[in-house]
């Protein structure tokens, strides 16, 4: 895969369009071993048993799946201790991904992280990066560091909160590791580990193992790139007041401020707002205490970096904050995030990862949208001075539904005014605009690299669960079809969230409460909304796609490239047009170049072959 005049092309030089599915939701948890024990977790089986293989990845393949992004955690490849890799999940994961190739899908590996860790509330990084800093990882929940699914019973009354767990980037675990792992050198300097600053010793550890990993599967001819991290975040970085909350992705529940966040887990009871997030935005509703035991996460012998680097003190017994802005300031400016912190290790990683291979394609992607990340660029901005063959892979969810597991197509509302919005085709023309918005700072800031989209999908237990009852999919339908038309509209190479290969009604994804798998008890959900025709494999350029599926007619524009002898390739189910579709071309009729179409059933696409055409193409067809 190549990237030629800032677009995804094949060896034949044909425009790529991908579309697949993230694989999968599972894979963030391991298959055995709980929060205690983290030394002896195994994730061989994620994201399915290897005599399981060949069934997933032929489904994948027959439903048109052309890339997959394949997720892996940096627990899964080195829980066990720094540089202790676990050769035998490399092992397992290197059969996966030669079957793959053998299908002929692509794959790009994403090392994936959800509020850094399993025990700060997500997954991603080994239990050690905590305890490195002298934290005890069993406490977490206790002095309020953490709100993690396993252990809210033992703290709090009732079940796990729905969508809770985007709440811990501002609980002190998961916002104290982002902000040393990206700023520890300008943030608390005087923060050592064995001997090195956080910061230098905490990246140098992710490098190494991404890098090692990629060392032992780069010979899977599947693997056409590497993501750099899933949905970073600055953690601390950027807050200009520690008194209240900031660079929050959603409000709910029992929230500290920043400082409030520091002084709990130093052992301090801290009375913090809990809030309550809608339409409007969100509000306090109470005051609730954090730590009610007093407990201090720290072993003996460590104590808080902030509280090192004189962020705050207590040595008079009362806690008391003495750089309320001390994460506001890069070098005596404001901070940018994205570009003063996660560009340069975008770069850097790029750069250690292309050791093992040169070619590699890159995929970045900014910090997770949120209604309180809105205040600086989500994206770092890219120059011709910095690394090429790059790809932003940006995420995109429909809020409204991902939160309240709601949906209507003619109701919902802007996260950017709180304005209603009401009716169909206003509601579409919303995500339209969303998706555009993304494309055009690419295009702005980002050097027009190629932009896809990867993570957008839908929560299946939407709804009050009502689908699981009735077996009735066809509002998924409606609300997978319209993400989908907006994909089109805008061109976009997209991946859906997720196919999770263990998903049940009861258990959904296996993590958090989320169920998002268009794959559950053997068979695809939904699938009328997401198993649609699209062109593959481009001799020319795309100009216009469009998909009715309710008159199964799918419309397709192309600038045909005369010099490109491959055909291209249109994946065209038999569920979408029946055995036999009708196809027409129409082509400007003056010139006498030859161009046809060959329907394949075996292989479910449609090849249009061009011998000297030149000029603009439409390709229709239908039942």
């Amino acid at each position: 895969m190549y990237i030629i005049d800032r677009k995804l092309k094949d060896e034949q030089g044909r425009n790529v369009l991908f579309r697949g599915c993230n694989l999968g939701g599972s894979s963030k948890n391991p298959v055995q071993g709980g929060l205690s024990s983290w030394k002896t977790v195994s994730f061989i089986g994620r994201p399915f048993p290897l005599e399981d293989a060949e069934a997933h990845l032929e489904r994948l393949r027959r439903w048109g799946f052309s890339l997959i992004r394949f997720i892996i955690t940096w627990e899964a490849l080195e829980h066990a201790g720094p540089g202790v890799y676990d050769e035998s999940y490399l092992a397992y994961l290197r059969k996966i991904l030669i079957l793959m190739g053998e299908k002929g899908i692509s794959v790009f590996i994403d090392p994936h992280q959800d509020v850094w860790s399993r025990w700060t509330g997500g997954d991603g990084a080994p239990a050690w990066t905590l305890e490195k800093l002298g934290m005890d990882v069993d406490r977490l929940d206790a002095v309020g560091a953490a709100l993690t699914r396993e252990r809210y019973a033992e703290f709090h009354r009732g079940s796990y909160p729905r969508m809770i767990w985007p709440t811990n980037y501002n609980r002190y675990g998961a916002a104290t590791m982002f902000s040393l792992f990206f700023g520890g050198n300008t943030y608390a300097p005087e923060t050592k580990i064995d001997g090195e600053s956080a910061q230098d010793w905490l990246q140098e550890r992710y490098l190494a193992c991404m890098r090692h990993c990629y060392r032992r599967l780069k010979t899977c001819k599947a693997i056409i790139g590497w993501g750099v991290m899933n949905e970073p975040h600055p953690g601390f970085i950027g807050c200009t007041d520690l008194h209240g909350l900031e660079n929050y992705m959603v409000a709910a529940g029992p929230m500290p401020g920043g400082f409030q966040a520091m002084i709990a887990a130093s052992g301090h009871r801290v009375l913090a707002p809990v809030y309550s997030t809608g339409i409007l935005g969100e509000r306090i509703v109470r005051h609730e205490i954090i730590n009610p035991q007093g407990l201090s996460l720290f072993k003996e012998g460590y104590s808080c970096p902030w509280k090192q680097a004189g962020v705050w003190t207590d040595t008079q017994g009362e806690p008391q904050l003495l750089k309320p802005d001390h994460f506001a300031l890069f070098q005596d400016r404001p901070v940018c995030f994205a570009d003063d912190f996660l560009k340069p290790f975008m770069i850097r990683f790029t750069e250690r990862m292309r050791d093992a291979d040169e070619r590699t394609l890159i995929f970045i992607e900014g910090i997770p949208q949120g209604q309180g990340c809105t205040a600086q660029p989500n994206h770092p901005n890219w120059t011709e001075d910095n690394p090429p063959g790059i790809v932003n892979a940006f995420h995109w969810y429909d809020g409204p539904t991902l939160f309240t597991k709601f949906f209507r197509p003619w109701f919902s509302f802007r996260t950017d005014t709180k304005k209603i919005i009401l009716g169909r085709r206003k509601v579409a023309a919303y995500f339209v605009e969303q998706l555009a918005r993304s494309i055009a700072w690419t295009k702005e800031k980002m050097g027009n690299m190629p932009c896809l989209l990867g993570e957008f999908g839908l929560p299946f237990d939407m709804n009050g669960k009502s689908a699981f009852k009735t077996g009735d999919y066809r509002l998924h339908e409606e609300a997978i079809s319209m993400y989908y038309d907006a994909i089109d509209e805008n061109l976009l190479h997209a991946l859906i969230w997720n196919y999770s290969a263990d998903n049940t009604h009861k258990d959904g994804d296996r993590w958090n409460g989320e169920d998002l798998s268009i794959f559950s008890r053997g068979e695809g959900r939904a699938m009328d909304g997401w198993r649609r025709p699209y062109p593959m494999a481009v001799a020319g350029e795309i100009l216009e796609l469009r998909w009715d599926r309710k008159q199964g007619l799918f419309r397709f524009r192309l600038r045909a490239d005369s010099k490109i002898s491959a055909p291209t390739e249109i994946y065209a189910p038999p569920e979408c047009f029946g055995t036999g579709p009708k196809i027409e071309i129409h082509r400007d009729a003056a010139v006498t170049a030859t161009v046809t179409a060959e329907y394949k059933p075996e292989e479910r696409r449609v090849f249009i072959r061009n011998e000297g055409y030149r000029g603009d193409l439409e390709i229709i067809i239908s039942r």
